[in-house]
């Protein structure tokens, strides 16, 4: 019970009701142990006796296949890279994991992971796919592909949506790791068996899984690929993410919102400020459209000289 008093006056009373566990978040630091365990509780910080650590951090992992794919010596990186660690010990439905990352950094509930120097036995097509699949195959008008690299992942979506009863439902790749990239010629092979089909450069996942150094040069190949295919491209994740999220952008977000009009569609993400983003985004894109078409410069008047011709009326262009 809260009893509100004001001077000695009482205000009000009231009593607390039931209170929504909120997930926690785990500090890890350069050199600190986390172990990854199969399952779905929740996890704890390290166990200390004083300064000693008696027991390592621990977070559960629900997919088996990560675990009994690591080895030590192999990279994972949480939340997008921004925590990353090298496995140093394995066991039955565990893998241990030293921090690699500089400085502090803290690991929340339902951030992903990234193996990328380990070979996951998955399919892109889980039986939870499969399942959702029945549901929504009906429903929608494209069904996205997540993590695949293999083009008879690609037959067999086919195969079920040809089962469903739905033919015309437009299937969407999503280049996500290395070997979705080396396999991609094959990929669209399989995928333009029938059409409508599409490619998603889904750069989020990708930066971690090749590294930030070649995420430029790979998503470039995979628009000359696609192009050369006659296959759109949907350019994805982060596309001015802090205009979106805090009303603002920066001067690099600016500049990779200009090259996405290479692409056939941008997707933004999720935020508050989701309307003017999309606003920012239109203008930028109907601009560098007269500039650029996909790889090919226009060679069009420039603006600043338009407007500086004596025949020119108005503001500019």
């Amino acid at each position: 019970r809260l009893r509100l008093r004001r001077g000695h006056k009482r205000i009000a009373d009231g009593l607390v009701g039931a209170i929504d566990r909120r997930p926690g978040s785990i500090s890890l630091s350069r050199g600190d142990a986390l172990e990854l365990r199969l399952g779905d509780g929740p996890g704890r910080p390290a166990v200390c006796i004083g300064e000693v650590v008696t027991a390592p951090a621990m977070v559960t992992i629900g997919l088996a296949a990560v675990l009994d794919a690591v080895r030590p010596g192999h990279r994972v990186l949480f939340d997008d890279g921004a925590l990353a660690g090298v496995v140093v010990d394995v066991g039955a439905g565990r893998a241990t994991v030293e921090i690699t990352s500089p400085g502090t950094g803290r690991l929340r509930a339902d951030k992903g992971v990234n193996v990328p120097d380990s070979d996951l036995a998955i399919g892109a097509l889980t039986d939870d796919d499969l399942a959702i699949l029945e549901v929504v195959a009906p429903l929608a008008d494209l069904v996205a592909l997540s993590f695949v690299d293999d083009p008879r992942d690609v037959e067999r979506l086919h195969r079920e949506l040809d089962r469903l009863g739905a033919p015309d439902v437009g299937v969407v790749l999503k280049i996500e790791r290395r070997t979705a990239f080396e396999a991609l010629p094959e990929l669209l092979f399989a995928a333009l068996a029938r059409r409508p089909v599409a490619v998603m450069v889904a750069r989020g996942d990708l930066a971690v899984e090749v590294g930030f150094l070649r995420l430029a040069e790979l998503q470039e190949e995979i628009l000359w690929f696609c192009e050369a295919a006659h296959v759109p491209v949907i350019w994805a994740t982060q596309v001015l993410e802090s205009l979106a999220k805090r009303g603002a952008p920066t001067r690099a977000e600016v500049t990779d919102a200009s090259w996405a009009v290479r692409a056939e569609c941008v997707m933004l993400n999720k935020g508050p400020h989701i309307p003017e983003a999309m606003a920012f985004l239109d203008d930028i894109s109907m601009r560098m459209r007269g500039l650029r078409d996909k790889r090919t410069p226009m060679m069009r008047p420039l603006s600043i000289a338009v407007a500086a011709s004596p025949d020119h009326e108005g503001g500019p262009p």
